[in-house]
């Protein structure tokens, strides 16, 4: 990839000056409290007794689950809250409270306090410009800004140069978080020792969908009741899994380190199935940031007066102890900001082109800017989706395909690939598509069209999705929640009786047994 270099269209872009397009934030002299801490420290939960007290108020989520949660919390305590995400708008009569994923800051609404949860989440490489936009753009006075210390350096760069003040709270657990002596095999893994050291309150962490339900579904043969939480899953059904594990129905939870993204979970001990994981490139070992945020969901305060962290085998307890004890300060020396419509509009005047690919491409790889504290993010993503849109739909005005560009999709799963392009084409012919028909199996009992009814969850988040955008296209977005429904319920029937896959990733690359 080119080296990105600084040239006047970075100007022309409106670029050099990235907090001058959150004009309303600019206008309100804000002050930055920061609240940091490792995780079961209650920096999340100082800030929401704040917003609770507010008149007005946004929390900024990372996960839609997660603002669920809160949205909940919120009306139990009796405010009104909406919750706004990609694909639902549940919005109370009065409210003035909003809980929203990080993605749908409104920059242009005021409200007296805003938390902004997660902020190591500024690594992200898919996700980190979001955190940016709501460092930078949230339209309070008081905003509070929560996670671990990761990334302080650079925002506090950010904030000092946009000439706003701050204060930093730093936080410590509530409860010992202990690593124990022995992992739960010993010096080579053996699934059969597994089953004596296993406890109520356990978190099995895994890291893909197969080594979850494979799990799930061999310690329920052990005789102990299982709740499952994976990405694949929809937040209503991990919702539910979540609830059968906190009423106790459940004792041991099989999940992927979702459960390290703020999930309020009672864990007694988090335990590593193993401490590598596919990051979309490349098989790496799990780093420290990733291990403090899901060990630390070991010991909710309030529940249990200890944490305790394990792994499978001797050599994955040891990489464990090395991350609980290093720094996960980050390398992020610079804030990671993407290009909105006006950029796109501009660059394609510029470039006298309409091809969204293109236009990405060279705004990733060409267009620098002059900035001590930010940098344009990584737009593979977007590119491959935008060469996609330019393949597919060729003659869409530039504003819908930058739309399309920014749909929720996993290019790499083919399911995921044919309906988006469906739903692309439907549109470019500016023909009407209907939600996909409830297929019969849906009434069945049967876990076998359990992955097919993850697809059809997919497939439906992402017409909610459209249909926000394209309501007359996508024009059944207001029966998206009774399809979603019935899909989730059949998935919470699915996963109590389903087989697994055998043996684990693990297992097979090791002939572990």
């Amino acid at each position: 990839m080119p080296t990105p270099f600084y040239s006047p269209l970075a100007a022309t872009l409106g670029l050099d000056d990235y907090p001058a397009s959150f004009p309303l934030a600019r206008s309100l002299k804000r002050h930055i409290h920061f609240h940091l801490g490792p995780t079961n420290s209650g920096k999340t939960h100082e800030a929401l007794l704040v917003l609770q007290q507010a008149k007005s108020g946004v929390y900024l989520a990372p996960l839609r689950l997660l603002a669920m949660e809160i949205r909940d919390r919120l009306i139990e305590a009796g405010v009104p809250c909406n919750l706004v995400t990609g694909e639902e708008r549940q919005l109370m009569a009065g409210a003035r409270h909003t809980a929203c994923t990080v993605e749908m800051m409104r920059a242009d609404v005021e409200v007296d306090v805003a938390i902004i949860d997660e902020i190591q989440m500024l690594q992200d490489a898919a996700r980190g410009y979001a955190w940016t936009a709501a460092l930078i753009g949230a339209p309070a006075k008081q905003v509070f800004v929560c996670g671990s210390d990761a990334v302080t350096v650079p925002c506090l760069r950010a904030i000092e140069a946009m000439g706003e003040t701050c204060d930093i709270t730093r936080l410590e657990r509530k409860t010992p978080l202990i690593l124990e002596s022995e992992s739960l095999s010993g010096a080579r893994y053996s699934r059969w020792k597994l089953k004596k050291h296993l406890r109520q309150g356990d978190a099995i962490i895994a890291f893909t969908r197969k080594d979850v339900l494979t799990l799930s579904a061999r310690i329920r043969q052990w005789g102990l009741g299982v709740a499952s939480i994976y990405g694949a899953l929809s937040p209503e059904v991990r919702r539910t899994e979540a609830r059968r594990f906190t009423s106790g129905e459940a004792g041991v939870l099989v999940a992927t380190d979702a459960v390290g993204m703020g999930l309020n979970l009672p864990i007694r001990r988090v335990v590593f199935s193993t401490t590598h994981k596919f990051d979309g490139i490349a098989t790496r070992d799990l780093n420290a940031t990733e291990v403090r945020q899901i060990a630390g969901r070991a010991g909710r305060y309030g529940i249990y007066p200890t944490g305790y962290v394990n792994a499978f085998e001797d050599d994955e307890l040891r990489h464990i102890d090395h991350m609980l004890s290093t720094s996960d300060l980050a390398d992020l020396q610079k804030l990671p900001i993407t290009p909105n419509f006006t950029h796109m509009q501009a660059l394609s005047h510029a470039r006298h082109s309409n091809r969204i690919g293109e236009l990405l491409a060279f705004f990733s790889e060409r267009v620098g800017i002059a900035s001590p504290i930010f940098a344009i993010a990584t737009l593979g993503v977007h590119v491959t989706q935008g060469h996609l849109i330019d393949e597919h739909a060729p003659d869409l005005p530039l504003a819908h395909k930058f739309t399309f560009s920014c749909a929720p999709v996993s290019l790499d799963k083919e399911h995921e690939r044919d309906y988006f392009l469906a739903c692309l084409k439907s549109f470019a012919a500016n023909r009407q598509r209907a939600l996909p028909l409830a297929p019969a199996w849906l009434t069945s009992t049967s876990p076998r069209h359990l992955e097919e009814a993850e697809n059809l969850g997919k497939d439906v988040s992402l017409y909610a999705w459209l249909s926000f955008k394209f309501p007359t296209v996508f024009y059944q977005g207001e029966q998206v929640q009774q399809l979603r429904s019935r899909i989730s319920r059949y998935i919470e029937q699915a996963l109590l009786t389903q087989a697994g896959f055998g043996d684990t990733s693990k297992e097979i690359l090791y002939g572990y047994r």
